[in-house]
């Protein structure tokens, strides 16, 4: 653990305004697994993620438009696998996940999403579940803490998920504050971190949270307006790499 490389680190320009992208039109970060295979992670908006490796493809939280911005998912390859992490429409959209399906796809979700939906396996905080001989996806707690708050996110509905992919250990926190149970998580290569108050974590709270959980490379997500630039020289003692990409 820890010895992954950072094969590439190549950004590209977001399509905006009112003209959708292709599938490669977004920054795109790769990575080696322990065995030296490449996996593709790509920042498409705001939650929304997707990652691809040796020709599969995983979706996490795909939305076809967050405020000005379009994603045409019908010029995507299908996806293998689509994560969703909770119900809210920043994460749940069913005409992203129509775009994205074929026959073969598997949707895991939580419970109240599957129920929306009518259909999708359905993991809750501390489930795992092996998928094949090179996915594994554990589904861990999100939710909020502060007062006046946890009615966004109120605790066991939601997860996040944590993905070994060939051995290398990805984070996605989905929407959470600094919770307890991230000091549980453990050995992770790369984390996916939120930070928009009221919602999720500020800035202070992300920092500190990194400097628990103590990743390789953190990426803050989900972050909306919130001002993320001075995350980087927060953490720049602590051995993490900041990569900030266009999840607004």
């Amino acid at each position: 653990m820890k010895n992954i490389a950072l094969l590439i680190m190549v950004s590209m320009m977001t399509s905006c305004g009112q003209n959708s992208a292709h599938s490669d039109d977004y920054e795109s970060d790769t990575y080696l697994t322990p065995n030296g295979k490449a996996v593709h992670i790509h920042a498409l908006t705001h939650a929304s993620i997707r990652i691809d490796y040796e020709g599969y493809e995983i979706e996490i939280d795909p939305v076809c438009k967050m405020g000005d911005r379009i994603i045409d998912y019908s010029k995507f390859p299908k996806a293998d696998f689509i994560l969703v992490t909770h119900e809210h429409y920043d994460h749940l959209d069913t005409t992203a996940i129509r775009m994205l399906s074929k026959k073969e796809t598997q949707l895991i979700t939580n419970q109240h999403s599957a129920e929306m939906l009518g259909y999708g396996t359905v993991m809750t905080n501390g489930d795992r579940l092996a998928v094949n001989d090179w996915l594994t996806i554990e589904a861990v707690p999100a939710y909020n803490t502060t007062e006046g708050h946890q009615q966004f996110h109120p605790k066991g509905r939601d997860n996040g998920f944590i993905l070994t992919l060939d051995g290398l250990r990805i984070y996605v926190a989905g929407d959470t504050e600094d919770i307890p149970e991230m000091a549980n998580v453990k050995d992770i290569d790369i984390a996916f971190l939120p930070c928009n108050q009221p919602y999720t974590m500020t800035v202070d709270q992300l920092v500190r949270m990194a400097k628990v959980i103590k990743p390789t490379v953190v990426y803050p997500y989900h972050y909306g307006k919130t001002n993320v630039s001075g995350i980087p020289s927060m953490l720049k003692n602590d051995g993490i790499d900041v990569v900030i990409r266009h999840f607004e």
